[in-house]
């Protein structure tokens, strides 16, 4: 919760703290989003060594449980405390009251004692149904390779260029329409899945540009069924507008 309101989506910042709780290691480039970043650095931190205590505590304490058992011999409200006790803590964990009330007090906290802005980017981008943000590697005979943001449009399809990373790692974020994608590019999109699924597959050649134009119409299309369920963009459903 602590990763997810210092910026990372909901999934990235679960795998992450687990990753760093359980002390997995997985290196991913997930995982530099985290490094790169001072307060997302102290919180896995902190959960390393949580996490390292925590293993240490379970090993101890079974080890003395286990002696006790030998001893006195398993008794049946051990057990059934036993079971409660997780059943308890499952409950909590996954409780949505819980939830909101700690992640208001993690806001707080945030507010009064840091510097940071408080945001969930996933929600403000609205990373929801069908839109996510994807990254693309365009390949040589790919459609968008050697040709400029300008040229090939793409807000036309409805997606969104949010950055560039070049081959060599620079990244260049909100590229310009004059910006030339080169193969080995890496682009930060924002849009439908099911258009990053077709342009990732569009190649080269008079059929690629027909490709394009037929998902322009896909999207105009959209974009008036969408306006149909928006009473703002109907006056005669608004009778404050003449």
């Amino acid at each position: 919760m602590l990763l997810t309101h210092t910026g990372l989506p909901r999934n990235r910042a679960r795998f992450q703290a687990r990753s760093a709780f359980t002390s997995s290691g997985f290196t991913t480039r997930e995982s530099e989003e985290v490094v790169n970043n001072p307060v997302r650095r102290k919180i896995i931190s902190l959960l390393m060594l949580l996490g390292g205590a925590g293993t240490v505590t379970v090993f101890t304490t079974l080890v003395l449980t286990m002696l006790n058992f030998h001893e006195r011999g398993i008794s049946l409200p051990h057990v059934l405390v036993l079971v409660l006790g997780l059943m308890v803590l499952w409950i909590v964990a996954s409780n949505q009251w819980v939830d909101r009330h700690f992640s208001n007090l993690v806001n707080h906290l945030l507010k009064r004692y840091t510097k940071l802005e408080v945001r969930d980017y996933a929600s403000c981008l609205h990373i929801a149904g069908e839109y996510r943000v994807v990254e693309l590697q365009v390949e040589p005979q790919d459609w968008l390779a050697d040709r400029s943001l300008e040229e090939v449009r793409l807000s036309d399809e409805g997606i969104l260029v949010l950055g560039i990373t070049r081959s060599d790692g620079t990244y260049i974020g909100a590229p310009s329409p004059k910006m030339k994608i080169v193969a080995n590019d890496v682009l930060t999109l924002y849009g439908r899945v099911s258009t990053f699924e077709k342009l990732d597959e569009r190649r080269k050649g008079a059929h690629g540009d027909a490709e394009h134009q037929h998902a322009v119409k896909e999207y105009n299309n959209l974009v008036k069924r969408e306006q149909v369920k928006d009473p703002l963009d109907h006056p005669n459903l608004n009778p404050e507008v003449s």
